[in-house]
């Protein structure tokens, strides 16, 4: 049986919450395996809005293991209060059906406190962070001083770890005019908090890997998007982990020869939230018509997200770097009754044409894009469930997308409701 990545191969905010779902009804487990509570996955499911952060997507489903991995970060405090909402909603979730990485970093309120400290101080340029400290939990885990979920378990080592931590922490406060971590609160949060993330706590890479060995199909979730990489983005206006597909095997222990497909999520335009390069933006009418038909705001943040064309050299790019078996457009319905639709071919800096973003960050500011216009549409394509329910000039748009990229449609979406998708080829029977 096939095992699926699911990576975003733009911004992020491409729809991969609802294809998750949707390709969850053909797994038996569902992996997070890198990110934080930053990630904001809209799931519509029989008129029901879910609203899911640092769970995987696939908890919705009856009958199937969730998994967080040893690649995200988890906020074990936002982590509680998230299952408790998703329980309001009718969903069960018990340490059968959920599982976290024992090894996994924990985000502290320290981590946002200074996430939050240094965005307000950054007067030379802002990175967009949501503040929620994924990106200082990333630092100590690679600093080797974070705290992970297993240290929940005794006290004299979570003790010792705090301790570790706060000899860095303190004296970045300081000279950020923070005031000393007052340990003795945090050892009694992170204590209070333990029995209620340990009793989720197990080695993933060990059921993982029996999971696979007995054929069971495993679906790896990803949040954000491939351009936000902390390798491959578009540095530094990035995230703080590595977001192509290969992270699926770090972030879970299941070894890269456990990924049989990899579907990458792609709007059928183009978005981005917060600061950094864009060079399909629209400042007109146009990117203002698709952010309010294409309802473009964070599920996170609640911020307007940046709305241009179609950039089909960045998503060439992300499907190589995540080695992009097919993808799955969405989006599609934002685009009925635009008269001309542009898609960015190319680029031009300093009298030069690219097919490539260059890493340069004075070099992208410059590269300004080359489109190719399309007629476009009338007729609705919401909700359309088969090819035939498309117009002629929207399967045209839909084919040279996948020239342009070198890569197949596997999945084509038309609405946030879970049915309402066209299925060209199912990853886990490819």
């Amino acid at each position: 049986m096939a095992n699926v990545v699911v990576v975003g191969a733009q911004w992020g905010d491409e729809g991969k919450g609802k294809i998750v779902d949707w390709l969850s009804s053909r797994a038996d487990v569902i992996a997070r395996f890198q990110g934080g509570h930053n990630a904001g996955h809209t799931l519509v499911i029989d008129g029901t809005v879910f609203k899911l952060n640092a769970l995987p997507s696939g908890v919705v489903r009856k009958g199937k293991l969730s998994v967080i991995g040893n690649g995200v970060v988890l906020d074990p405090w936002h982590l509680v209060k998230e299952i408790a909402q998703i329980r309001e909603q009718g969903v069960e979730i018990t340490p059968e059906t959920l599982m976290i990485a024992e090894n996994t970093p924990l985000i502290l309120p320290i981590h946002g406190e200074l996430d939050r400290a240094r965005e307000s101080q950054n007067s030379v340029a802002k990175i967009g962070t949501t503040g929620r400290g994924i990106g200082p939990a990333y630092e100590d885990k690679v600093g080797r001083r974070a705290i992970r979920v297993a240290d929940l378990a005794d006290a004299a080592t979570l003790e010792q770890r705090v301790g570790r931590a706060l000899v860095h922490h303190d004296a970045l406060r300081s000279g950020l005019g923070l005031p000393p971590v007052d340990r003795e609160k945090l050892m009694a949060d992170l204590m209070a908090v333990a029995p209620e993330i340990l009793q989720y706590a197990g080695p993933v890479w060990k059921v993982l890997n029996e999971k696979r060995r007995a054929g069971k199909r495993i679906l790896f979730e990803g949040a954000q998007g491939a351009l936000l990489d902390i390798d491959f983005g578009t540095y530094p206006f990035v995230t703080s982990s590595n977001v192509i597909a290969g992270q699926a095997a770090t972030g879970t222990g299941i070894g890269p020869g456990g990924i049989d497909f990899v579907l990458g999520i792609v709007k059928a335009y183009t978005t981005r939230v917060g600061e950094g390069p864009f060079p399909t933006e629209l400042e007109d009418e146009d990117g203002n018509r698709l952010g309010t038909r294409g309802h473009e705001f964070g599920t996170v943040t609640g911020r307007k997200r940046r709305c241009g064309w179609f950039d089909a050299v960045l998503v060439r790019q992300t499907c190589a770097t995540s080695g992009v078996n097919g993808i799955s457009l969405t989006k599609l319905d934002v685009l009925d009754g635009f008269e001309t639709i542009k898609i960015c071919t190319g680029y031009e800096l300093d009298g030069e044409m690219l097919d490539h973003l260059p890493i340069a960050t004075d070099q992208q500011a410059r590269c300004t894009p080359v489109y190719e216009e399309m007629e476009g549409w009338s007729e609705s394509t919401e909700g359309a469930r088969s090819w035939n329910d498309l117009p002629g000039a929207a399967v045209k748009y839909v084919r040279r997308i996948e020239e342009l990229i070198g890569c197949p449609v596997a999945l084509l979406s038309t609405s946030p409701e879970r049915d309402d998708t066209i299925l060209v080829t199912d990853p886990f029977e490819d």
